[in-house]
């Protein structure tokens, strides 16, 4: 077990996966559950040789909002080949090569090392891959522990200062004011 004092995600994430001995990292976070055809999709996409990193679309269920905004995402997430941070897999190598997730981020953590990871894998001929057979199915606990109001507060912050909003652990505050 690895124990990151420091509360913020990429810090947690860049602290196992430099404990971790594999060849490939996997990433999924803690309310979210992945199915045994997802797995079996990852690790057909590894076996291919032709992928260095993924993610997954996810499941739309719970609230009406959050199902529409789900849908959403995986349309984007498709199109843009950027992983939702709840379940991400990377080469090892590459996920290093690149510095892992940036500690200066406080959120979108992981939309950040998709956007550093497409040209590397243009470079190694491999591609960037977000499987849909079977989308992981995760938690609709934001939408319910925070309101409209907060939650359109933060994307308003974000849409205004991007970069300060995310580099800021109070401006992410719906990640890390210990709501669960």
């Amino acid at each position: 077990m690895v124990f990151e004092p420091h509360n913020q995600i990429s810090r947690a994430r860049n602290r196992g996966s430099a404990a971790a001995a594999g060849e490939w990292l996997l990433f999924v976070d803690a309310d979210s559950t992945p199915s045994r055809g997802l797995f079996s999709d990852m690790q057909e996409a590894i076996e291919s040789g032709r992928c260095l990193a993924g993610g997954s679309t996810v499941a739309p269920e719970g609230t009406f909002e959050f199902r529409a905004a789900i849908l959403a995402w995986n349309a984007l997430s498709r199109a843009t080949r950027w992983a939702a941070g709840s379940f991400i897999f990377c080469e090892r190598s590459a996920f290093f090569e690149l510095g892992g997730f940036s500690e200066e981020l406080y959120a979108s953590e992981e939309l950040d090392l998709f956007r550093r990871l497409k040209p590397l894998a243009r470079r190694r001929a491999k591609r960037i891959v977000i499987l849909h057979r079977h989308p992981l199915l995760t938690s609709d606990r934001k939408l319910r522990l925070y309101s409209w109001g907060e939650l359109l507060s933060f994307f308003g912050r974000f849409l205004l200062h991007p970069r300060r909003t995310l580099r800021s652990a109070a401006a992410c505050n719906t990640w890390y004011d210990g709501r669960r």
